[in-house]
């Protein structure tokens, strides 16, 4: 080879080299300037989403709303996973990392309040009864912020390496009773087999954090969330002589009072906060009858799976003990439903300079956990995850002010749509440079 066309065949490479490098860099700049062209399109959807919101698992509509923005962007998807979910793939044909970014869809039986041209009037059967839905927290913004995003990194392909994955989610708000639905069956039916996802991303948007701020927490930031069923037995008898029976209703009394003692006095609140909440009891039928039987059925909270298997034995223990003291007995269910949602600790610490990075370093914030559920909480349990706080409460309305999430005054600031796309796309591109 003559040393003419040595240099040519190197200069070549080194252009290629060059053109190559060019194409993986995506800047700031770059990601702002897309965003701003996406932003009005992302309110559009989401203010569509609003008013035309739908229960868990009964999200047809949504779901072939999804499926033709999807199609107007190009990616390919597959629809009714999990009855109603869709997943669709950023394949860019070279290797890299697999990302998953998820959205839930579902809305929930309130009738809302919000004075707002996209208002829901939208109605519908829950537990048979007729309901009104709505948006009240804020899935139909985070469906709106992912197609953005899908958008956004369809438009910078080429820059990009592996596969990202949108998981849009139904029933993050449960199933009807005696239905599977939400994250657990989107694995279940083979979300993470089938697609090989290796780390997941999700977000949550907030009425009560400050719009254009990011709240995160490493390790537990929301718990995990139990079903409790506790009966009482004792034995029924004139409202009069309570001595010729067993009265269950002031058993299960001492039972719930029991139950308080358990987080307040029994478990270590400094390393973890725990709750336990009896939501409905129910027995008898008259005044001046003793019933038979008393039920009662609550939920438990924990951030941290040892202290969740010592409170189960301790309602056992509890229950059945109170119960025996009196002469009736407790037969304890507890049922677990969705567990701690758990942020990875290295991979919080290796993302975070990515959240400050869309957000500023002073805008992202550590957050003492929730005791609020999630069941991102299932994907996190799969593979390494990292669940945030988006905040979209207007900056002129106190915090004492704002209206809380699952309440029919529900409102939320769309200047904050443009963060959460930023916070999501830049969780990407940082991920994808680390695993180069």
């Amino acid at each position: 080879m003559k040393l003419r066309e040595f240099y040519l065949i190197l200069t070549g490479v080194i252009f290629c080299i060059f053109i190559g490098q060019a194409q993986s860099a995506v800047s700031k700049e770059d990601v702002q300037r897309l965003i701003k062209q996406q932003e009005k399109k992302v309110v559009e959807w989401r203010r569509h989403l609003h008013q035309y919101p739908e229960l868990s698992n009964r999200e047809y509509k949504t779901m072939a709303y999804i499926c033709q923005q999807l199609d107007a962007i190009g990616l390919p998807y597959k629809k009714g996973i999990a009855y109603t979910g869709v997943v669709a793939v950023l394949d860019t044909k070279k290797p890299g990392p697999i990302i998953g970014l998820r959205a839930d869809m579902d809305a929930l039986p309130v009738k809302e309040r919000v004075d707002l041209p996209f208002a829901s009037k939208e109605e519908s059967e829950y537990l048979g009864a007729k309901v009104s839905v709505m948006h009240a927290c804020g899935h139909d913004a985070h469906v709106a912020i992912l197609l953005g995003v899908a958008q956004i990194l369809s438009n910078v392909k080429n820059s990009l390496t592996g596969k990202i994955v949108f998981v849009f989610q139904p029933a993050e708000e449960g199933a009807p009773p005696g239905e599977e639905g939400g994250a657990a069956l989107m694995i279940k039916e083979g979300l993470f087999k089938d697609y090989g996802i290796e780390v997941m991303f999700g977000l949550h948007i907030s009425s009560m954090i400050e719009t254009g701020r990011i709240h995160y927490k490493p390790k537990g930031i929301m718990a995990s969330a139990d079903r409790f069923e506790i009966k009482v037995k004792g034995k029924q008898t004139h409202g009069s002589k309570p001595w010729n029976g067993v009265d269950p209703i002031t058993v299960s009394a001492q039972i719930i009072l029991g139950l308080q003692n358990i987080v307040s006095r029994q478990i270590d609140l400094e390393s973890s906060p725990s709750v336990i909440t009896v939501g409905k009891i129910s027995g008898g039928v008259r005044n001046n009858i003793i019933p038979e039987e008393v039920e009662m059925i609550g939920t438990i909270r924990t951030l941290d799976t040892t202290i969740q298997n010592i409170i189960h034995e301790k309602i056992k223990i509890t229950a059945e003990n109170i119960a025996k003291s009196a002469g009736a007995v407790a037969e304890v269910k507890i049922v677990k439903q969705y567990p701690v949602v758990y942020n990875n600790p290295n991979l919080t610490a290796k993302m975070l300079p990515s959240l400050e990075k869309a957000a500023g370093e002073n805008n992202v914030l550590v957050m003492n956990p929730t005791m609020g559920a999630e069941d991102f909480s299932f994907y996190a349990v799969q593979v390494p995850g990292l669940f945030y706080f988006l905040g979209a409460r207007h900056p002129e309305i106190d915090a004492l002010d704002a209206t809380l999430h699952h309440t029919p005054d529900f409102k939320i600031d769309e200047n904050s749509f443009p963060l959460g796309m930023s916070s999501l796309i830049q969780l990407v591109l940082d991920y994808q440079s680390l695993k180069k």
